[in-house]
């Protein structure tokens, strides 16, 4: 199935009842007055965008290599979660740009994004010495130019503020000259704090905050008039229309583009070690939890839940947080697959188990918000979080923890259908 065959939904809100009631129209987790119905694809721009995506995963999943230099620590986790959250706003920012502007998406600013990005991975490796002035520079200039790209647009998008709006820029700007590691990394904390929160509560439908600033303005030109003073006149901007099918594709996109990241970890460490029965199993095993992930993906779409009209404020940063498990997945499988036999690292085990614990609670939450039952939703995504919490506190062995994986994500994918969803989009119920 290519990906425009998947269903039509952003960030895997598709038309399904899981479990649950669908009352009136169906919908999107966007409004309909910022939405477009016509379909439209990935341009060849955005995809060659997307390359350097594929780097910049590779690049931050080998924070979470165990090495003898450096081992697995809170310290390390932080470091690829504020890490990975940079360069995935960037993605974020230029993705929704693209969909908004369509065929006038400017070429210059996506290369030039682009090359941001390039920056931005490249200093990976050593971003907690020489190279993290260069990553904080990378940064700002990346969410200044999508800023400034999405000022050509002449629009406000308020789903999703942080992609319009650099809302936590200041302290990364501050850390370009605070060299101290401790400071610099409270710097960007903050900022990304800053960001996921004023996204998470000034988002809402792009039409109706435009009319409550628009209203507002007109006060304030009324109140000014009044005392004799006269504003240029000033063009308000039009809310922003998605094309949910595009988004929907370019966020699915994302997904694989991980997914091959983990691939690419359990081939590359098979590779390199001699074929026992247990780097079989565990590579097999491993294969085919990775198959369970897509699989999700490709029924449901990026939320991997089968659920309908989810806001902005939740699925986007239930984005970052799935793919961010799959990064984590990924460096864990390709440490296991190296070393199947004995009991692994305390690290590796917890790279792996709480990336999928991540992956399976965010998709939980998603179809919560969505109005899921609170039974079906407990049924179905509780075993798939205690399961792997369960297994990283066992004694098994590399092979049999990634079984124990394997099964857990079976019991995602085959839940759904035991209680009735069918994986067929559901008509929409008559007015």
């Amino acid at each position: 199935m290519s990906a425009g065959d998947r269903p039509a939904s952003a960030l895997g809100i598709n038309h399904l009842d899981a479990g649950y009631d669908i009352r009136g129209p169906t919908r999107t987790f966007l409004c309909v007055s910022e939405v477009e119905s016509g379909e439209r694809h990935a341009s060849w721009l955005e995809l060659f965008f997307d390359l350097i995506i594929v780097v910049a995963v590779a690049q931050l999943a080998h924070i979470l290599h165990p090495t003898p230099e450096h081992s697995i620590d809170g310290h390390r986790v932080l470091l690829f979660l504020g890490l990975y959250y940079a360069i995935w706003s960037v993605w974020t920012s230029f993705t929704l740009y693209a969909n908004v502007a369509g065929p006038k998406t400017r070429q210059r600013a996506m290369l030039a994004a682009m090359f941001g990005i390039a920056v931005m991975a490249a200093s990976v490796p050593e971003v907690t010495g020489a190279h993290g002035t260069a990553f904080a520079i990378a940064y700002v200039y990346c969410r200044l130019l999508a800023t400034s790209t999405w000022g050509s647009t002449n629009t406000f998008f308020g789903g999703w503020p942080a992609a319009q709006n650099g809302a936590g820029l200041i302290p990364w700007v501050i850390s370009i000259w605070a060299h101290h590691p401790p400071t610099r990394y409270w710097l960007w904390g903050i900022g990304i704090a800053l960001d996921l929160a004023i996204s998470f509560l000034r988002s809402g439908d792009s039409e109706e905050q435009l009319n409550r600033i628009t209203k507002r303005f007109e006060e304030h030109r009324q109140r000014e008039e009044a005392r004799g003073r006269r504003r240029r006149p000033f063009t308000l901007p039009e809310p922003a229309r998605l094309n949910e099918h595009h988004l929907a594709e370019r966020l699915g996109l994302f997904v694989i583009i991980v997914l091959g990241e983990a691939v690419m970890q359990v081939v590359m460490a098979t590779s390199e070690v001699e074929w026992t029965w247990a780097l079989i199993v565990s590579a097999l095993a491993g294969f085919g939890l990775l198959v369970g992930f897509w699989w999700l993906t490709l029924q449901y779409g990026a939320s991997a839940a089968p659920v309908h009209d989810v806001k902005p404020r939740v699925t986007m940063p239930g984005h970052f947080a799935m793919t961010a498990g799959i990064a984590a997945i990924a460096a864990g499988l390709g440490a296991l697959v190296a070393h199947p036999e004995g009991h692994l690292e305390e690290a590796v085990k917890w790279t792996l188990c709480g990336g999928t614990i991540v992956y399976f609670l965010t998709s939980g939450i998603i179809a919560k918000a969505a109005g899921a039952r609170i039974g079906w939703v407990l049924a179905w995504s509780l075993p798939a979080v205690i399961g792997p919490a369960a297994l990283g506190l066992s004694p098994l062995p590399g092979w049999g923890l990634v079984i124990g994986l394997l099964v857990v994500a079976g019991w995602q994918v085959w839940f759904p259908r035991i209680t009735g969803v069918t994986g067929r989009p559901q008509a929409p119920a008559a007015p």
